[in-house]
């Protein structure tokens, strides 16, 4: 259970911009797409989705792009699934299933709320910090 291509690409965008944040650096959706190997058109609208979702700024002009809304530590990935994909759909218990169903739809539901869950208590800032860890453990084993 991974993530859409478009959430991916969605969050490692974002990260880009997390990792300018306390700078004040703007970036352009070119610059970012040549960055994480994303097709340019597309990663304009997940762009518009985040800004419509509170979660970016534009800025336009020859020196604009995009920054973040706010800070990297207030951004959870909840806000930023949601801006992506929507609300996550779960159906209501229907009581005329056959129990076996019952039982699967209540591990799908409990699924959907520890992801959640996960989700909401992970912000950019903590990928952020995850990914520096791993960087600096490549830099260190080739050394």
């Amino acid at each position: 259970m991974g993530f859409p291509a478009k959430t991916s690409y969605g969050i490692a965008a974002l990260m880009e911009l997390a990792g300018v944040y306390a700078s004040g650096e703007v970036l352009q959706v070119a610059e970012i797409a040549a960055r994480q190997g994303i097709p340019e058109r597309y990663l304009e609208q997940m762009m518009t989705a985040l800004r419509r979702g509170g979660l970016l700024r534009s800025l336009r002009g020859p020196r604009g792009g995009y920054l973040l809304s706010r800070s990297p530590e207030s951004v959870n990935l909840a806000e930023v699934i949601h801006c992506l994909e929507g609300d996550p759909s779960v159906a209501p218990a229907d009581p005329s299933r056959s129990p076996e169903f019952q039982v699967i739809d209540a591990l799908a539901d409990e699924l959907e709320r520890r992801r959640l869950a996960l989700l909401q208590a992970t912000t950019l800032a903590d990928l952020l910090q995850q990914r520096d860890q791993r960087l600096q453990a490549q830099a260190m084993y080739f050394i």
